[in-house]
């Protein structure tokens, strides 16, 4: 990890400007090797704010989301969530690279959903979803499965609790998923082109439980999709990424349907017949 330090001066400065937010990305910036994949990245997101990611492979859209959840490391700048440094913490008077413990506690609030399902193939659905309340917030068993079950009935698989993930289709398990991340009560959810390896009968599916949980209203959410109709319909806010860089973002009929940036305009030609 990075031996750089940010003075406590300055993160509490950046702690006080983002009361009003849920996750800050202050400058952020990101290098494999010799190729800089992001390259300033300020964005702020508000407590239930939807927030629609798009662009072409390769600028950038899944290291943000990555970084959030500590898969990835920023090479430079700070993220802040709900008001605590999420890659540094304090020691004798100074913000220094955040051990592993900080970095668990930050992003219990943040939940993740992969492309790739990512489920426990030697445990139920059910188990599946109770596995980390239990072992991670140190909840007991009978209301982490209560909880769970609830979950799973909101994701429409009340009456698959017993199965396997070997027995689901892709839709379903994408939906387990939806529910194991939900379990844990993010603040803030975060999805990464969920329907991308799905079947195309399937998508539907996935994208209707989606809707049905912003909806509720209650979490931010971070979107990195391709699925421009579910990104008008469901965004506070679409951001587009080009180069490492955004280079467009407003409400979704701005970007999606009233802007002039030609680099967009390139990108969304691509999903018009």
């Amino acid at each position: 990890m990075s031996e750089s330090v940010v003075t406590k001066e300055h993160s509490q400065d950046t702690q006080t400007e983002n009361k009003d937010v849920i996750v800050s990305y202050k400058n952020i910036t990101k290098s494999f090797g010799d190729v800089e994949v992001l390259k300033g990245i300020n964005l702020d997101i508000k407590p239930a704010e939807k927030v629609a990611l798009i662009g072409p492979s390769g600028s950038g859209k899944t290291t943000i989301i990555r970084m959030l959840m500590t898969l990835e490391q920023p090479t430079s700048g700070e993220i802040i969530v709900d008001g605590k440094n999420l890659w540094h913490m304090e020691k004798n008077g100074d913000l220094v690279p955040a051990n592993e413990k900080h970095l668990r506690e930050v992003r219990g609030d943040i939940g993740m959903v992969f492309q790739h399902f990512n489920l426990f193939p030697h445990m139920t659905i059910l188990e599946n979803c109770m596995t980390a309340p239990i072992h991670v917030q140190k909840e007991d068993k009978a209301s982490a499965k209560e909880r769970s079950i609830e979950m799973l009935k909101k994701v429409g698989l009340g009456d698959k609790l017993d199965n396997y993930p070997s027995q689901l289709s892709g839709g379903q398990k994408q939906r387990v998923a939806m529910a194991r991340a939900l379990v844990m009560r993010p603040k803030i959810m975060l999805f990464d082109e969920v329907t991308s390896a799905l079947d195309p009968e399937l998508v539907g599916e996935v994208l209707e439980v989606i809707r049905d949980i912003a909806k509720e209203g209650e979490m931010a959410m971070v979107l990195v999709t391709h699925e421009m109709e579910f990104a008008l319909d469901i965004a506070d806010r679409v951001i587009f990424l080009d180069n490492g860089v955004i280079a467009e973002e407003g409400t979704p009929s701005e970007v999606l349907e009233h802007s002039d940036n030609e680099r967009l305009q390139q990108f969304l030609h691509r999903f018009r017949s």
